[in-house]
């Protein structure tokens, strides 16, 4: 199977530096333009999706649809007349809870904590107040998309075309799905391509390998080594309270698949090789929300050079 983890493109809310986790924060011009560039880039080298999800928020859907858009869904040979985007609730960002649509807050000069907890402690009395989404949620999540989603396609793989897949979500989530799925693996099955390290001594660890711009993505390749042993299972239990709700699978308990016959290639940390050159439209217009109703981005830009 070929992976892709890949962030949305550029929000409103991300240029307004306000919490935008459930709040569904629309695409700049900018960011249309970002999702557009990615789509045509996947195309360009040769991609072919067999399956394209994404989180239900307009950000992260708009970007996979930029995705599709490009897919050449008349080649029947790669199956991508069948090809859809699959949005889910369970791939929303973390829920910021109270902050929600709030500005982000500065470290205080005459206090060890973060702007974000003086907030809380300001405001944690106030009757709509709501934390923010735990961290056992956002992996309970992750786990059950796994099971639910991932982990089926790649025992669906009998040895033919491998599946190439694209989930399309949210930069906090995409770090914790990340880390879910490593911990499926076995130990020492992962390796990384030339030019990307991992380890101690100021080394970017294995599980924090993500960092993804908007439209960056991680890339992976993922193979079944058929010298290890059958997969396996556990348990995870479910944490006492989930702020979203999954669609299939039962929260109360997940029951893991561990990945121990497969191995894990490492091909590319925040990708952004579609993003060479391209440069933000002055005036501000790029900051802008996008519009749907201009005929195409770059009909919009032509009328503005008039």
């Amino acid at each position: 199977m070929k992976l892709f983890l890949i962030r949305h493109g550029e929000t409103v809310d991300n240029v307004a530096q306000v919490y935008a986790g459930v709040k569904d924060s629309p695409l700049t011009i900018h960011g249309s333009l970002q999702a557009e560039r990615l789509g045509k880039y996947f195309t360009g080298t040769g991609l072919r999706f067999s399956h394209l999800f994404s989180s239900d928020l307009q950000r992260a859907f708009k970007t996979a649809t930029a995705i599709w858009t490009t897919q050449p869904h008349n080649d029947d040979s790669q199956s991508q007349g069948k090809l859809e985007v699959t949005a889910l609730t369970i791939l929303r960002e973390q829920n910021f809870g109270f902050y929600e649509g709030k500005p982000f807050y500065a470290r205080s000069r005459v206090s060890d904590k973060s702007g974000k907890e003086n907030h809380r402690s300001q405001h944690q009395d106030h009757p709509d107040f709501k934390d923010v989404e735990s961290k056992e949620s956002m992996v309970l999540r992750m786990n059950v998309f796994l099971q639910d989603y991932l982990v089926p396609i790649l025992h669906s793989e009998t040895g033919g075309t491998p599946s190439t897949v694209a989930i399309v979500s949210h930069g906090i989530i995409l770090s914790h799905l990340w880390r879910c799925f490593l911990k499926l693996l076995p130990r020492g099955s992962v390796t990384l391509s030339p030019g990307l390290s991992v380890g101690g001594g100021g080394v970017t660890p294995l599980e924090y390998l993500g960092g993804w711009s908007n439209t960056g993505f991680l890339e992976l390749d993922v193979q079944k080594d058929h010298n290890k042993p059958t997969t396996a299972t556990g348990n995870i239990a479910a944490p006492s309270a989930a702020p979203l709700a999954p669609e299939p699978s039962s929260l109360d308990t997940v029951r893991l698949l561990i990945l121990q016959d497969h191995r894990l290639l490492v091909k590319t940390v925040n990708g952004k090789e579609h993003l060479k050159d391209f440069k933000r439209t002055k005036g501000g217009v790029g900051s802008s929300r996008f519009d749907e109703s201009q005929q195409s981005i770059e009909s919009f830009f032509k009328k503005r050079k008039v």
